[in-house]
C-alpha cells in the first residue's frame, strides 16, 4: 500500500477542525475514527504520531468524515460504538450506547444479589446493559428483550462476539414473552422522552429509532408500565433499576413507591444529572 505524506498527528489536526462543524466532541471523534480504522487503542496514537497513513487508509477516513459531516452519528457511520469496557456493533435499529447508561450497570453491580442471580433487561437495543452485567458476573443468567427483531439480532451478535454464554436475547413487547420464572434483578433503559421534546430534532437523536426514545404521558408511559408489571416477575427482595430523564427522578420515585417498592432512591449520572431510580421488592 502506498504511503502518503500525511501522518497520524496531521490527520487528527485536520479532522478535528472539520468535525467541529457538527460535534462538540471533534477531538474524541477524530481519534475514534483512527482507532477504528487502525484497530488500535488511543494510546497508540500518542505513541506514534508521526506514523504515515496510506492512501487507502486516508480514502477510508475521508469516507467516514464525509458521512459524519452530513450529521449522521459516528456510531452508525462506523457500525460500532464503545460501552463499559468493550465495543458493540450498532445498527440504525438500536439506540447508540451512551456513557450515562453505565450508571445503570454500576448501581446494579453494587446490589446484594445471589451469586447465580437471574437478570431481565427490558428494551435491550444493542444489549449494552445486559452484556456488561453478564461480563462482570459470569454466574448470572441474563435475558434481554427488545420489540425490534433487528435489535435482537444485533444484541445476539454482540453476545457471540464477546463470547458470553450467560446472556441471550429474544423478541418481546416488554413482558409479553417473558418465561414463567422470577428474577432477582430487572433493569431497563426504556423510552422516556416526551413526543414534543425539541431535542428530538437535534444531533444524533434525529437518526435514532423514535420507538426507542419517545413515550407518552410526559415520557413516563413505558416506565409506569414496567413498574406496574414488574411485580409478577421479581423475586422477593429483588430490585428494579430504571434509567430516566434528568427531570423525571421525582416522578419515577413516586411511581415506585406507589407500586409498593421499598428502599427507593435515585442516582446521578457523570454529568451530575439525576439519571436512574431503583427500588426493591419487599421480602
Amino acid at each position: 500500500m502506498a504511503s502518503s505524506s500525511l501522518c497520524i498527528a496531521d490527520w487528527l489536526a485536520g479532522a478535528k477542525t472539520r468535525l467541529a462543524a457538527v460535534t462538540e466532541e471533534a477531538d474524541t471523534e477524530a481519534k475514534y475514527c483512527l482507532c477504528h480504522l487502525l484497530a488500535c487503542s488511543s494510546s497508540y496514537l500518542y505513541a506514534y504520531p508521526e506514523q504515515p497513513l496510506t492512501t487507502e487508509q486516508l480514502s477510508q477516513l475521508d469516507a467516514y468524515l464525509a458521512q459524519r459531516l452530513t450529521g449522521r452519528p459516528l456510531a452508525y457511520v462506523l457500525g460500532r460504538w464503545h460501552f463499559w469496557d468493550f465495543e458493540l456493533a450498532v445498527s440504525e435499529a438500536t439506540l447508540i450506547p451512551r456513557a450515562d447508561t453505565e450508571v445503570v450497570v454500576e448501581q446494579a453491580l453494587k446490589l446484594a444479589l445471589p451469586a447465580d442471580a437471574k437478570v431481565l433487561d427490558l428494551g435491550s437495543g444493542t444489549g449494552a446493559i445486559a452484556l456488561a452485567l453478564a461480563r462482570e458476573r459470569p454466574d448470572w443468567q441474563v435475558l434481554g428483550l427488545d420489540i425490534q427483531p433487528d435489535a435482537v439480532q444485533c444484541a445476539n451478535g454482540n453476545a457471540s462476539t464477546l463470547q458470553l454464554r450467560n446472556c441471550r436475547f429474544m423478541a418481546s413487547n416488554w413482558f409479553d414473552a417473558v418465561p414463567a420464572q422470577s428474577f432477582e434483578l430487572i433493569v431497563s433503559n426504556p423510552p422516556y422522552i416526551e413526543p414534543e421534546d425539541p431535542h428530538l430534532a437535534l444531533g444524533d437523536l434525529r437518526y435514532e429509532p423514535q420507538t426507542a426514545l419517545v413515550a407518552g404521558r410526559e415520557g413516563l408511559a413505558d416506565i409506569e408500565h414496567i413498574v406496574q408489571n414488574s411485580w409478577q416477575y421479581l423475586a422477593a427482595g429483588g430490585w428494579l433499576v430504571l434509567e430516566h430523564g434528568y427531570q423525571q427522578a421525582d416522578a419515577v420515585r413516586h411511581c415506585l413507591q406507589q407500586a409498593g417498592f421499598v428502599a427507593v432512591r435515585s442516582q446521578k449520572d457523570y454529568g451530575g444529572n439525576w439519571r436512574i431510580s431503583l427500588g426493591q421488592c419487599p421480602s
